[in-house]
């Protein structure tokens, strides 16, 4: 057991590290983790409606308001009237949005060779296994937590 709390404390000083590269990278800019994020979803979906961001992103329509506007201002996208619902606003990267998400495709992949750099192939597969049935585990962890906690909820007090 005492060989987990080291293996866990490394993914957390991990998250941290990539967290604060992030932070570095956008000091200047209009762009947070959480627009940037929005503008990933929004690059790898297409045009969107704010409804279909907000489950995608897993925040509330409030919340994705107040990033488009951020990143409308910011000139990354664009809000248009739904082309046949009246009700709905359709979310379009601009070419600033469809050039930074460009960039930030390239950064990240350079970011990924450069973390795996002189690890061997064996040694990058086992990793990439490790990691895989980690997120799994976790995963399945948080549903779990879900699940109690829905029936925690519906137990009569």
């Amino acid at each position: 057991m005492s060989d987990d709390i080291p293996v866990f404390d490394r993914l957390l000083e991990i998250s941290d590290l990539l967290q604060r590269d992030m932070a570095r990278a956008f000091d200047g800019t209009a762009l947070t983790p959480a627009r940037t994020h929005l503008l990933w979803v929004l690059h790898h979906a297409g045009p969107s409606t704010q409804q279909a961001l907000a489950q995608a992103l897993e925040v509330t329509p409030r919340n994705v308001t107040g990033l488009v506007d951020a990143l409308a201002a910011s000139g990354f996208l664009t809000r248009e009237q739904h082309p046949t619902d009246r009700r709905a606003t359709l979310v379009t990267l601009t070419d600033e949005g469809t050039r930074a998400m460009a960039a930030m495709t390239e950064e990240r992949a350079q970011l990924a060779t450069a973390l795996v750099a002189g690890l061997s192939d064996a040694e990058v597969a086992g990793l990439r296994h490790g990691l895989d049935r980690v997120a799994e585990r976790l995963r399945e962890l948080i549903a779990l937590d879900a699940e109690r906690r829905a029936s925690d909820e519906r137990r009569p007090a």
